[in-house]
């Protein structure tokens, strides 16, 4: 069976004398594994397409359960993500995350799209890398089926006039509803914040980095949306660890 698809690098591995295992995610076939035969010979019209974060077109054979790249022709490579580290660490964990969420030839739904936008975001607009990654994070563990409740105060059901996420629970409460909201950690949101999650979680997604926060707003944002993402998930990310381990010269600069 052939097919012609589009498709995005998630994860390379090398195999054999010239050879790359790769993790694509497709808009119609889902997340496949394919091996890409000789893409690591030089000249081989293979090559360009079969690296991380690069989005094709790809025509795939499958023989046995088991497929493989036949031809390819890149559409992006995101060049100016790739030539930063701090950018192309980051789109490295946005790959990590929907490689760990998308289920092996499962349609990827709104999931591949936001990964394009971020990685667009990242390319070519002058996005804070912070709200990028806050959106993100917030974005694909919604679409993953882990989408917080932001309405109102699950417990009482009013506007919270000191509002918390309980990480576990995925639930919006007052603080003076702490006890009855269940376990786990609850962090605090200021109402800034709470607006931004909300716009995350409700908009169209061309409209997703459509909010702006600054200074301690945007930490809160960051800080809780990947404590919610790893709370939700149950799971770290060696991608996210190199790129907060970046990061830490500059916060001390």
């Amino acid at each position: 069976m052939h097919v012609t698809t589009k498709a995005i690098v998630l994860r390379e591995a090398a195999y054999k004398e010239s050879d790359k295992i790769l993790t694509i995610l497709t808009p119609d076939q889902g997340k496949l594994t394919v091996q890409a035969r000789g893409c690591r010979k030089k000249g081989n019209g293979l090559s360009a397409a079969c690296q991380l974060l690069v989005w094709s077109e790809m025509t795939l054979s499958e023989f046995r359960g088991r497929w493989s790249v036949t031809e390819a022709a890149v559409e992006l490579e995101f060049r100016r993500l790739r030539s930063d580290l701090d950018k192309l660490s980051l789109g490295s964990y946005f790959a990590e995350v929907l490689e760990s969420v998308v289920q092996e030839e499962s349609p990827a739904d709104d999931l591949l799209p936001l990964l394009l936008n971020c990685l667009y975001a990242l390319d070519q607009l002058d996005k804070p890398l912070a709200q990028v990654k806050a959106a993100f994070e917030l974005r694909a563990v919604s679409l993953a089926g882990f989408e917080p409740l932001l309405d109102a105060c699950a417990i009482c059901g009013r506007e919270p006039a000191q509002p918390r996420l309980n990480l576990t629970q995925g639930i919006l409460h007052c603080a003076d509803c702490g006890e009855e909201a269940g376990e786990g950690i609850s962090m605090p949101l200021n109402p800034q914040v709470l607006a931004a999650m909300r716009h995350i979680v409700t908009c169209p997604g061309k409209k997703l980095l459509s909010f702006r926060l600054e200074g301690p707003a945007l930490e809160q944002l960051g800080d809780v949306c990947e404590a919610y993402l790893l709370t939700q998930l149950e799971r770290g990310f060696r991608t996210l660890d190199f790129y907060k381990q970046l990061q830490v010269p500059r916060a001390g600069t």
